[in-house]
C-alpha cells in the first residue's frame, strides 16, 4: 500500500513537472498558460530563491558577503514567490496586471541560473528596484 502510495505521488509530481516545462517558453509572449505555469512554478519551486539568491548576492559582493546575504534574503523571499505563485495560478484567465505580466522578477525561480552572469534580484514589478532595473 505505501509503496503504491509513493508511486502515485512520483506519477504526479512528473505529470505537474512536465505540464510547467511544457508551458514555460522565454520566447513566447506573456498569455494565460504562461502565467499559470508561472503560479504552478512559483508554488512548486519557491525554495530555489535561497541558492538562487546566494549566487546572485556572491556575484555582485563577493563570497564573504554574499553567501549569508543570498541565503537571508532568499529565505525571506520563499513566502513571497509562493502567495504570488498562488495568486497566479488562480488568476490565470484574468489579464491582471495588465497583458498578464510577472508580478516577480525573475519571473521563474530558476532564472537565476540562466547561464549569462547576470543574476535579477527579486523584486515587485512596479517597485523603484524593479524600474530602476528596467532602464
Amino acid at each position: 500500500m505505501k509503496r503504491k502510495c509513493m508511486m502515485t505521488i512520483r506519477i504526479v509530481g512528473m505529470g505537474i513537472a512536465l505540464a510547467v516545462l511544457t508551458l514555460v517558453s522565454t520566447a513566447e509572449a506573456q498569455t494565460i498558460g504562461r502565467k499559470f505555469g508561472r503560479g504552478l512554478a512559483g508554488m512548486t519551486t519557491a525554495f530555489l530563491e535561497v541558492p538562487g539568491n546566494m549566487v546572485a548576492e556572491t556575484d555582485k559582493r563577493g563570497a564573504a558577503e554574499g553567501i549569508p546575504l543570498g541565503f537571508a534574503v532568499g529565505l525571506g523571499m520563499i513566502v513571497p514567490r509562493v502567495l504570488v505563485g498562488v495568486y497566479e495560478f488562480v488568476s490565470a484567465p484574468i489579464a491582471v496586471p495588465a497583458g498578464y505580466k510577472p508580478i516577480l522578477r525573475p519571473e521563474y525561480p530558476w532564472d537565476y541560473f540562466d547561464g549569462d552572469g547576470q543574476h535579477p534580484r527579486t523584486t515587485a514589478v512596479g517597485s523603484a528596484d524593479h524600474v530602476a532595473s528596467t532602464r
